[in-house]
């Protein structure tokens, strides 16, 4: 799908065993980029087998069916390590909560792993989405008017500096993984008082004990959102960005909001308000960025941060900076994490899709975004993170022919598309 031909890490490290927890579509390109850079199979553990990790060349797959209890992933971490017990690791969480995992039981397992996340206090203070819209006042950032809900005290949010519909979401993204219940979804769009009511019921009933924040609807489509991800060192100096345009978010409920199609670039006004963010806190490794830019006032708001490479991390290894080498550079092998002579922003613009590109363009209907696809398809700009030129097992090949033929039948049951005629 792609004409980038995949280029290895400036300082090579055969030995390298990565371990992600995780079978997700974000698992899956941590695992692909270690092997573009290394050219090593990574350990994945799911908690069920997926056709993401059957069939696979480039990594091996643990199923872990306890992967929500601590000590559980401990020792099968520990189990892991001990069959490797040569070779230089670094264990990986491709969602929030297995973050947090990691982060929880490091005293268990930084014996044995490369563990390249922040420490726990500094975790709550940026994940909790009501503490990072604190943050965000406090420092002058762009952030939407938000109204805040401890559910199990019951009732319901003063909404009146508001206007329905509204966005609301759970603040603890970790504590809401493990609650069920009818119409769960991860961003709900209320329409009412009384629906808004009736959710928080729901989610009370559920036995989730945090917060829920409940925020400005920002206008537009899924066209106005912006991604950003940044790499601070060990210093605390931010030393890579990489921003992109959404072009359309997948729309099934388990995965609402999660970018399906990126066009990579770079801004500088809002690469500087992350990097003053990050620094002023803290941090270090990789932070990823929820935005969209509001065609009211022409701010493009900051919703929140996700401890790691986001679920769509590979826009950033297709874009032109393979994002295993920073963590392996700085963490692993003790160098600078920009190999030499990188530039600490992509620079050239590349389209990121988990769609069939007929299917994405059906929703592309502004023109000159449109035409930038177009044009970025002919020169073969293009890449699917799925679709790898090292995966070459028949039944991984008809199972990823089948995933998107399906990716069709679900944006037509979720997410209709426009008439042809809004595209043209």
């Amino acid at each position: 799908m792609s004409r980038r031909r995949p280029t290895g890490a400036q300082v090579p490290l055969a030995d390298l065993l990565p371990v992600i927890l995780g079978g997700d579509i974000g698992a899956y390109s941590l695992a692909r980029t270690f092997h573009e850079a290394y050219g090593v199979r990574s350990v994945v553990v799911p908690s069920v087998s997926t056709g993401l990790t059957r069939h696979s060349r480039i990594l091996d797959a643990v199923v872990e069916p306890g992967i929500d209890d601590g000590p559980t992933v401990v020792a099968r971490l520990r189990a892991i390590a001990a069959e490797h017990p040569d070779r230089p690791r670094l264990l990986l969480g491709s969602a929030d909560w297995l973050v947090r995992t990691i982060v929880e039981n490091r005293a268990q397992l930084e014996d044995l792993y490369t563990i390249p996340y922040v420490d726990v206090a500094t975790l709550d203070r940026v994940t909790d989405k009501v503490l990072f819209g604190e943050l965000c006042a406090e420092l002058g950032i762009d952030h939407p008017a938000t109204v805040v809900h401890d559910v199990q005290a019951g009732g319901t949010p003063d909404t009146s500096a508001l206007r329905f519909p509204v966005i609301a979401k759970a603040a603890d993204t970790a504590a809401y993984h493990l609650v069920d219940f009818p119409g769960k979804a991860k961003v709900f769009t209320v329409g009412s008082p009384e629906e808004l009511a009736d959710l928080l019921g729901r989610v009370r009933e559920s036995g989730y004990q945090g917060r829920f924040v409940v925020q400005d609807l920002i206008p537009g489509d899924d066209s106005g959102m912006r991604i950003l991800t940044c790499y601070v060192d060990q210093d605390g100096k931010v030393r890579f960005s990489a921003f992109g345009h959404v072009l359309l978010e997948e729309h099934t409920p388990g995965a609402l909001g999660n970018p399906a199609g990126i066009v990579t670039g770079h801004d500088a006004q809002i690469a500087d308000q992350a990097r003053r963010l990050l620094e002023h806190i803290g941090w270090r490794g990789y932070a990823n960025f929820d935005l969209k830019y509001d065609p009211r006032d022409g701010r493009t708001v900051f919703f929140e941060l996700n401890p790691r490479l986001g679920r769509s991390n590979f826009y950033i290894t297709a874009g032109g900076r393979n994002t295993a080498e920073l963590y392996v550079r700085e963490h692993v092998q003790g160098l600078d994490p920009l190999p030499d002579g990188s530039a600490d922003h992509l620079t050239a613009p590349h389209l990121y899709t988990v769609l069939p590109m007929e299917l994405l363009l059906r929703y592309v209907t502004d023109p000159a975004v449109r035409a930038q696809v177009r044009g970025l398809q002919r020169s073969g700009q293009v890449t699917n993170p799925l679709w790898y030129a090292a995966e070459n097992h028949p039944r991984r090949l008809a199972y990823l022919a089948a995933a998107q033929a399906n990716q069709v039948r679900k944006y037509r049951r979720y997410h209709p598309w426009p008439a042809r005629g809004a595209a043209a």
